[in-house]
Parts: structure tokens; C-alpha cells; sequence
């Protein structure tokens, strides 16, 4: 009997890898570069898509609905960090972008409450992202770069247990036992 398709790993490790390296830049690490802009175009932003298309396309609402819209999260980011204006008064500053963290903090929060009949990993995903969102809000609203950095540390550990995740499904999958447990 042929497996029942889990585009889930895929979405995660899109997520992870790329909040992973973001983080690493938050936490002071790396700077800013056109390496974290490229992951975030295609494995935050496309491969999140894809994933969450697949999870719409399985019945799974809930997985749907993250993948997309995390993957829109990463694809709005870059284009707020790339897109140039002539108006002035349309470029993003630090309030702006505190309310934009905090919009994705609240809607994370809800997020997490959904994981609430998952498995401990998922928990752990969605729970360190919201405080992340929230920490990364903060930070900007206060432009206190210590909050940022700790925010770093926060979202390291997020993109970390996502990827775990990840790795651990598909590793559990094709060996047939539990190796990692989630």
C-alpha cells in the first residue's frame, strides 16, 4: 500500500532553515545579506506554499493554513525589505514594523492554542514562534536592540524544533519506527 502523502516535513524545513539563518542575523551573528533574502524567497516563501497547497489539498485545514500563510509571511518581508518608493511616507519604520510583528505574534498565538491536540514538537514550534513575533514587535517598538537579540535566540530555538521536526517525520516515516520522537 502506497504511503498517504505528507507535505508536512517539506513546509517545516522551509520554515526552519529560514528562521533559522534570519535569527542568526536577530541574534547578531550575520548581517543582513542576500543570503537570508534568497531562503526567504524560496524556501520560507515558495516551498512554504507549495507545502501548504498540498496540506489544503490533503483535508489538513490547520497545516494549510500555516504553510500559506507563513509562506506570504516570508514573501511580504522581503518585499518590505527590497521594494524602493518614491513616497517617502511609504517606508517601512520601526512602529510600522512593530505592528506588522505584532499582527503575525497575535495571529501565532491563535496558531498555538491549535496545536493544543498535537504532538509536543508542534507545541514547541508554534508556542517559541509567538513569543519570538512578540519579542521581535518589541524590539522594534522600543528599538532596544538587546530585545531583538534575545528575540535571535528565541527564534534559533523555533526554527531549530521545526526542523527537528521535520527531519524527525521523515526519518520515522522511512525507517518505519520512531527514531525522534515528536
Amino acid at each position: 500500500m502506497k504511503n498517504k502523502i505528507n507535505p508536512g516535513p517539506l513546509g517545516l524545513l522551509g520554515f526552519g532553515m529560514t528562521t533559522i539563518l534570519l535569527n542568526l542575523h536577530n541574534a547578531g551573528f550575520i548581517p543582513l545579506s542576500l543570503v537570508i533574502v534568497g531562503m526567504g524567497i524560496a524556501l520560507g516563501g515558495f516551498v512554504q506554499i507549495i507545502a501548504g497547497i498540498l496540506e489544503f489539498r490533503e483535508g489538513n485545514t490547520f497545516a494549510g493554513t500555516a504553510f500559506t500563510a507563513y509562506g506570504f509571511f516570508w514573501l511580504s518581508l522581503v518585499m518590505i525589505w527590497l521594494m524602493k518608493t518614491d513616497y517617502p511616507e511609504l517606508a517601512a519604520d520601526l512602529t510600522s514594523m512593530g505592528f506588522y510583528l505584532l499582527i503575525w505574534g497575535i495571529f501565532t498565538v491563535f496558531m498555538f492554542i491549535g496545536t493544543y491536540t498535537h504532538n509536543t514538537i508542534s507545541k514547541l514550534v508554534f508556542g517559541s514562534l509567538a513569543l519570538l513575533f512578540i519579542l521581535l514587535a518589541i524590539g522594534d517598538f522600543t528599538q532596544m536592540i538587546l530585545i531583538t537579540r534575545i528575540a535571535g535566540f528565541v527564534g534559533i530555538l523555533s526554527g531549530s524544533f521545526a526542523f527537528y521536526s521535520a527531519v524527525g517525520q521523515i526519518v520515522n516515516q522511512e525507517l518505519g519506527r520512531k527514531i525522534f520522537p515528536l
